[in-house]
């Protein structure tokens, strides 16, 4: 284990590096304070740091929060002599792992394994995929494209799909005719508690294998949620479900950039139409900018069909080498699901709309059998 100890006491550095030898695990020690954890962790990337705030004046429980909501992959162990019922609540809300009252070596190492063993259990969890829905215009399908697809997923799998549409995201009237009790601005006043039970009680259960994390019902909310939280929940996110769905909005901002960092794959959503395609284009050249490769962008053409005067050869010139995947045309059933707010596969169980969604499926999730893809193996009759 990677282990970073910091501390302005160049003695006291010495002499706790000197209790890891022998001990197998990766030690660096540098001098700095609580106010320096963020650029030290990042440059360095210590799956444990140990902090010496045994100067009651100078410890920043702020500075660590800081840290442990951009790293929360990171276990921090504190030493410090401060063992107030009130400072230990607040340094476990900052995100400190466990607090030590002396560099007793008996003890440090000991809850440096009590950290390793629980670091261990989440390498060792399920990781899931992160997919994220950018639409090209407004009207463009995206969310109800991300949330059908999500219901079709989770026939098989376990799901997450979350609305980071902040200002106005409604993807759960999608699927159900009925108000978030929960939201993800909810979750974000309460990141320092931010655990798998908490963020599974946040989010709203559509299936038992299909959970939506709602946006804010009220857009002032939006601005109470920060890159650093939507960075902390799907680092979580992966760790519980085998997808993490992402419901963008079509803005190029620091929240968004956090979001498609993450994901493996970004399906940009267009229509046949000279404003899909021109806006489209200037999408892919901000995920150009931002260094995503081709294969990681893929798009998904809503509503197509094959006589439309924008061809499938059209777009491809235009807009390059990127897989494209046709999204049958079915607006009349499509509507109809939106107005009762219920899954598409509810209003007509195989239209063509849900078969392209299930192969759109097929290509993300291993098929034992090819001649058999999602949408027969959910909707074959006994």
């Amino acid at each position: 284990m990677k282990i970073l100890i910091v501390s302005e006491d160049k003695p006291f550095l010495k002499h706790a590096g000197s209790i890891f030898a022998g001990t197998g695990h990766d030690v660096t020690t540098t001098p700095g304070t609580a106010a320096d954890l963020r650029t030290l962790v990042k440059s360095l990337g210590p799956d444990l740091l140990l902090l010496d705030g045994r100067d009651d004046v100078m410890l920043d429980l702020a500075g660590i929060e800081r840290t442990t909501l951009q790293c929360p992959g990171v276990a921090i162990l504190l030493l410090t002599t401060m063992r107030t019922p009130a400072f230990l609540i607040d340094a476990m809300r900052a995100g400190v792992r466990e607090v030590l009252p002396s560099l007793h070596p008996g003890e440090l190492l000991a809850a440096v394994e009590r950290a390793a063993a629980k670091l261990t259990a989440s390498w060792t969890a399920s990781h899931g995929k992160v997919h994220a829905f950018v639409g090209t215009s407004g009207g463009s399908g995206t969310t109800f494209l991300a949330t059908n697809f999500g219901y079709q997923l989770a026939q098989t799998h376990k799901v997450l799909l979350v609305d980071l549409n902040l200002q106005f995201g409604d993807a759960l009237s999608f699927l159900q005719d009925a108000k978030a009790t929960t939201t993800i601005a909810d979750l974000a006043r309460d990141i320092n508690r931010l655990d798998a039970p908490l963020l599974q009680a946040s989010a709203i259960k559509v299936t038992p294998t299909y959970s939506i994390l709602a946006a804010p019902e009220e857009p002032g909310q939006a601005t109470d949620i920060t890159p650093e939280h939507i960075d902390a929940i799907l680092r979580l996110a992966v760790t519980q479900y085998d997808f993490v769905l992402l419901d963008m909005p079509r803005i190029v901002d620091a929240m968004m950039m956090t979001a498609l960092d993450q994901a493996s794959t970004i399906f940009l959503v267009l229509q046949a139409s000279v404003p899909h395609l021109r806006n489209a284009d200037r999408l892919l050249s901000v995920f150009r900018s931002l260094d995503y490769a081709n294969d990681k962008i893929e798009l998904l053409l809503n509503r197509y069909d094959k006589r439309d005067d924008i061809t499938i050869d059209r777009i491809r010139r235009t807009l390059g080498a990127h897989q494209i995947h046709m999204i049958a045309n079915g607006w009349r059933q499509v509507s109809t699901a939106i107005n009762q707010g219920v899954p598409l596969v509810q209003v007509e169980r195989k239209h063509g709309v849900i078969r392209s969604l299930s192969e759109l499926g097929d290509t993300m999730v291993p098929v034992l059998d090819p001649h058999v893809g999602l949408f027969d193996r959910l909707f074959r009759r006994a």
